[in-house]
């Protein structure tokens, strides 16, 4: 009998110290480790119904039934920190780090109207205190959770959705996505990034953490946290979906042969059915949640 169900995003952020710290750091075990000890709260299995299969042969139809769940998985670490190349999470920072430094001055430093790796660790504003408009940019990449791929293997015994993501698999980094990321051009044409209060985080306009377009590394944000949060939120939005202006591996599939899978769709801001965050560092959380 095939197992069918619904499957969630669970979107696992690390988000960088202030300027004057030194930048956190965390370990593939140490991602594992504090994404088991959020499993009960994030997972959130449940039976959701039944499905009713027909199959006819010469001989006949009979009908089927196979039990229906819903839970979220783990997808991705989505990490947001201030200097190209230097993403917390050890791992990719020593494999992909170098490589996407080399590989963004090379194809796109030419292209910039200043070096590639100069607008990393930037907050602009005034010095007065009492003006909390501040330019904050971030790098940002997305990429498959350690555990992604194990929820294949787990899957073949029933009772639990295989993830989109594969495990360790870049499907987003602002290094490469250079261009798109320091600039405006295209995504300051999407409707949300012209008229305020669409597609914004939190609740527009008093209590807001920002909008989700124009999907570049770019937030006006006084406090740090939320800014980056912001920019994972972006870079969440763009992996989920298609033919975006954006150099990116859209997260795709629907379970293999041995499941049919409906998987949540684009990730949308405040909609806790298409994705939930854990922060894994720098404040450890043992539970998801949405932003804003």
């Amino acid at each position: 009998m095939r197992r069918h169900g619904l499957a969630g995003l669970i979107l696992v952020l690390m988000l960088p110290l202030s300027a004057e710290s030194h930048a956190a750091t965390i370990t593939t075990p140490g991602i594992v480790a504090q994404t088991a000890a959020a499993t009960f709260t994030c997972m959130r299995w449940m039976p959701v119904g039944v499905c009713f299969w027909l199959r006819c042969s010469w001989h006949g139809c009979r009908v089927r039934t196979s039990l229906k769940v819903g839970h979220y998985n783990p997808d991705l670490v989505i990490s947001a920190y201030n200097e190209l190349g230097g993403s917390p999470w050890a791992a990719i920072r020593v494999t992909l780090g170098l490589a996407q430094k080399t590989a963004a001055s090379g194809l796109l430093g030419a292209l910039l109207p200043v070096p590639i790796d100069s607008a990393g660790n930037r907050t602009e504003g005034t010095g007065d205190r009492q003006d909390h408009r501040n330019l904050v940019f971030r790098e940002t990449d997305a990429i498959g959770h350690p555990l992604s791929s194990l929820s294949g293997v787990v899957a073949g015994v029933g009772l639990l959705c295989e993830s989109q993501a594969t495990s360790f698999v870049p499907y987003f980094q602002s290094g490469l996505d250079a261009l798109a990321w320091r600039q405006e051009v295209p995504e300051i044409f999407y409707p949300a990034s012209l008229i305020p209060g669409l597609r914004e985080v939190g609740t527009w306009p008093l209590q807001t953490w920002g909008s989700v377009h124009p999907r570049t590394g770019w937030t006006t944000q006084a406090e740090e946290p939320k800014a980056a949060a912001l920019n994972a939120q972006r870079a969440g939005d763009i992996v989920t979906r298609t033919g975006q202006p954006h150099i990116y591996l859209p997260l795709s599939g629907s379970g293999s042969g041995r499941q049919r899978v409906w998987p949540p769709g684009a990730l949308i801001e405040k909609d806790a059915r298409t994705g939930t965050w854990q922060m894994l560092t720098p404040r450890p959380e043992a539970s998801c949640d949405v932003f804003g």
